[in-house]
């Protein structure tokens, strides 16, 4: 077992993150390439090894360790969670959903491929994402009971109750004018709730106690608003390049943003008032805070 970064530096979680995701995602692409022939194995692969930000894993880690979790074994949960997201960003992207030709700086899968394997691609995603948990809860050393609740907690975060769900509200809303409660409502599901649970995930993975679980859920909740905030910002102000994805679709699909609602400056006071009652969850909930904090000024401060 290797010693832990510095849990006071986000930029070093982050990194640490991003190497450990992306070499078991490189693993597990090798994997499914190899097992699932023709354009399905190699629309697999393409859509794992894409590069990101492993926000969402550094999370599961973040929250992990800061109930006194110590296993490397918490790096393929968190490549799990990664997986759920990637599935999220694929279909996303589809020309039915929001239509997109650029993701993480490259052709989305669709673009790379087509629509038919972009689509069983993205449905894939989800079952290899349960493989993938089931290995590193057994790395973790967790019964069934536990990695039940883990599981649970992910998929129930990634389907009509959370992300699924979220994200049929966003396609509904298009073209209409939202007031900040439906806003809101639409990203806890689309956005919030894979990085709540990602939060959640990890505490459970380190055995934490219900009131740990309780902080680090609404810490989560909090700070899946904050990140969404700041995409708002984010794709009113920066350009393509540097998000690595169309700037100012927003705008183009007619959707309501908090930046439409709010204005530039008084969304990103929005996400910082965010970020920083994440942070009381965690403090009056006894859950050391150091390295959830920094991610979560990073979250509301990131350029791309």
């Amino acid at each position: 077992m290797n010693n832990p970064v510095d849990m006071d530096s986000p930029a070093a979680l982050l990194a640490e993150a991003r190497t450990r995701t992306d070499n078991i995602l490189e693993e597990w692409a090798v994997r499914l390439a190899d097992r699932v022939p023709g354009a399905g194995g190699q629309g697999l692969a393409y859509a794992l090894v894409g590069p990101g930000k492993r926000i969402r894993p550094a999370l599961v880690m973040a929250g992990y360790r800061s109930v006194g979790g110590m296993d490397d074994g918490i790096a393929v949960v968190a490549a799990a969670v990664e997986t759920v997201h990637t599935y999220s960003l694929v279909h996303d992207d589809l020309p039915c959903m929001d239509d997109d030709d650029l993701r993480r700086g490259r052709p989305t899968t669709h673009v790379a491929f087509d629509v038919p394997v972009a689509t069983r691609v993205g449905f894939w995603l989800v079952p290899v994402a349960a493989q993938m948990l089931v290995e590193g809860a057994t790395r973790l050393g967790l019964d069934a009971d536990g990695l039940g609740r883990i599981a649970r907690e992910l998929f129930q975060a990634s389907g009509i109750e959370g992300m699924v769900g979220g994200q049929w509200l966003d396609l509904v809303a298009e073209q209409q004018d939202l007031g900040l409660g439906e806003l809101r409502n639409i990203h806890r599901g689309k956005t919030g709730a894979l990085i709540r649970a990602s939060c959640v995930i990890g505490g459970l993975a380190a055995g934490a106690t219900p009131a740990q679980v309780e902080a680090l859920a609404a810490y989560g909740e909090d700070i899946g608003l904050a990140f969404q905030v700041a995409d708002d910002v984010l794709d009113t102000t920066a350009t393509s390049d540097q998000l690595g994805k169309t700037a100012g679709r927003d705008e183009a699909l007619r959707k309501s943003t908090y930046v439409q609602l709010m204005g530039v400056r008084e969304a990103r006071l929005e996400a910082d008032r965010l970020a920083r009652s994440a942070v009381t969850h965690l403090v009056a909930g006894g859950v050391p805070a150091e390295a959830l904090a920094g991610l979560a000024e990073y979250i509301v401060r990131r350029e791309s």
